[in-house]
């Protein structure tokens, strides 16, 4: 029988998707085998949610075609899906937040189907106003509630370790990310995840709340590999969705050009955390 107090959970990816890959999709497939596998959880989706243009990142072309690139990749899925939300904003948007935002939604929409009368019955529509005014009031108060699924950010071994890079993650976000959300970490026999997570004590702290998934059929697949390949003409297919190739061609999207975008400009989260950790050493 099938355990009724199992977690749902949200797998949510952030990145580049420059362009997406098979193997992104392999990770959502990968991290589900394994969550389910577990018997205290069950995966119920999957959410590809590519970085603004404002990440200023080497080589980052527009928002708009990486969206499109992602959409056409997951038109085959049942249960992974693109959103929008994070490619949108005007400013580069931290992984944690972009990680409340889905969960707040989750919550809004788990209030929606809980406290909606079945029926309207005439003279309780201002009683039920006054109700719901007062319950959106505590929601905020109240701890998540069980039926609400976890979002869990998704990733591989190079996101995990680069929370060791200097400036690039708030050690906030890090505690923030592991220890409220959680990490779906999709790592390659004999590599370091495990020591990494040994030699920092934040996660070291949250280590229960960082799942591991070891990829058996390995699958070097990478956004920068399809990148240069395509700078030397060289053919891609069968490395990311047909629908993909056939959009990068249409549109000419990679070149040596392409690759030159944002050459000589830091980092967004590097400049934005560097300029927050010289201030506070100022003010001390």
């Amino acid at each position: 029988m099938e355990n009724p107090q199992k977690t749902e959970v949200v797998l949510l990816a952030c990145g580049s998707f420059n362009p997406v890959t098979n193997m992104h999709l392999r990770l959502f497939e990968l991290a589900r085998d394994h969550m389910n596998a577990t018997g205290k959880y069950r995966v119920i989706k999957g959410i590809i949610s590519p970085v603004g243009d404002a990440y200023k990142k080497k080589g980052l072309i527009s928002a708009h075609h990486r969206v499109i690139m992602a959409q056409l990749a997951t038109q085959t899925s049942s249960w992974v899906e693109v959103d929008t939300w994070e490619s949108l904003q005007k400013e580069w948007v931290e992984t944690a937040k972009v990680l409340r935002h889905h969960q707040e939604k989750l919550e809004a929409r788990g209030c929606e189907q809980q406290d909606s009368p079945v029926l309207e019955r005439p003279g309780r529509k201002r009683k039920w106003a006054e109700q719901r005014s007062e319950l959106n009031q505590k929601k905020t108060l109240e701890p998540q509630r069980k039926d609400v699924p976890e979002v869990k950010l998704l990733c591989g071994a190079d996101l995990l370790e680069s929370f060791g890079v200097p400036n690039l993650w708030k050690r906030e976000d890090i505690a923030n990310i592991v220890g409220d959300y959680g990490l779906v970490c999709v790592t390659r026999a004999g590599n370091d995840a495990q020591r990494f997570i040994y030699e920092s004590d934040v996660l070291w702290r949250h280590q229960a709340n960082i799942h591991l998934v070891n990829e058996w059929i390995t699958n070097d697949i990478s956004s920068t590999k399809i990148r240069r390949a395509l700078r030397r003409s060289q053919s891609i297919r069968y490395l990311v969705p047909d629908l993909v190739q056939e959009y990068i061609e249409k549109h000419n999207l990679y070149s040596a050009e392409s690759e030159e975008r944002n050459v000589g400009v830091i980092l967004a989260p590097l400049q934005r955390n560097t300029a927050a950790t010289n201030s506070r050493t100022t003010t001390a």
